[in-house]
């Protein structure tokens, strides 16, 4: 990588973050962290308002901006595949979306990155999600920004039906199943619930329905507790 491009990077990377360590940036530009130490500071002494010290961690001053990005031929080709790929396993204003912004970025490509791009010889025919499980995970997605709970009907593997109240976290998909991480207020605990098996979902508008976070039923709580193997081989599963 020439070094124009890595301090490039660094302000990326830094820019993205609240709290961007040496030792990161190091294993991410593949590195020393001395040479992240002298490039930190020949951009500092160019202007760029990193603020921070060897040691503790940087972050970019505020109001900092960089020019619109310019992709290479492979990364522009990446994009085109990766959101071709990701369409058909998104809802309908994600998918849409992801190609509205596909279409902005490669119309400011140089003509050489945006003919490599549209070429792209990958392509994920549309046979993707179900129309309804598509809307179930448009508005799961929605109601976990929200933080609205949502009431469901859930079939589990046996085909039992239960209805639980649920704050839902996060949504997850493991290659053609989607899957909601939800905290259940009838278990008092963490559930994971497939998407193809709710039956019935309605989002809750009232104001009581809105939930805050709370120390152990966030979303960084369920990541921790789901870090274990047989975590993981849960979330896959039944709802419980």
């Amino acid at each position: 990588m020439r070094r124009a491009d890595r301090l490039f990077q660094i302000v990326q990377l830094i820019r993205g973050r609240r709290l961007t360590t040496a030792a990161f940036l190091a294993r991410r530009l593949e590195v020393s962290q001395r040479t992240v130490y002298r490039d930190v500071a020949d951009l500092q002494h160019q202007g760029v308002p990193i603020e921070g010290a060897a040691g503790v961690g940087y972050r970019l001053g505020q109001g900092f901006d960089l020019p619109p990005l310019m992709f290479t031929a492979d990364e522009a080709r990446a994009l085109v595949a990766s959101v071709r790929m990701a369409q058909v396993w998104q809802d309908p204003v994600l998918a849409h979306n992801a190609q509205v912004a596909l279409g902005k970025i490669v119309s400011v490509l140089p003509v050489a990155a945006r003919v490599a791009a549209q070429s792209m010889a990958v392509y994920a025919p549309p046979v993707g999600l179900e129309s309804a499980v598509q809307a179930t995970l448009q508005t799961l997605r929605e109601a976990a920004q929200m933080h609205c709970k949502v009431r469901v009907v859930y079939r589990d593997a046996a085909d039992r039906p239960s209805q639980r109240t649920l704050r839902p976290l996060g949504c997850f998909y493991w290659g053609k199943v989607w899957t909601l991480a939800a905290w259940c207020e009838a278990r008092q605990d963490f559930r994971s619930f497939r998407l193809d098996r709710i039956a019935r979902l309605e989002l809750l508008q009232d104001a009581a329905a809105r939930f805050a976070d709370e120390p152990g039923k966030t979303l960084a709580d369920y990541l921790r507790l789901a870090a274990p193997p047989e975590a993981i081989a849960h979330l896959q599963g039944s709802g419980g």
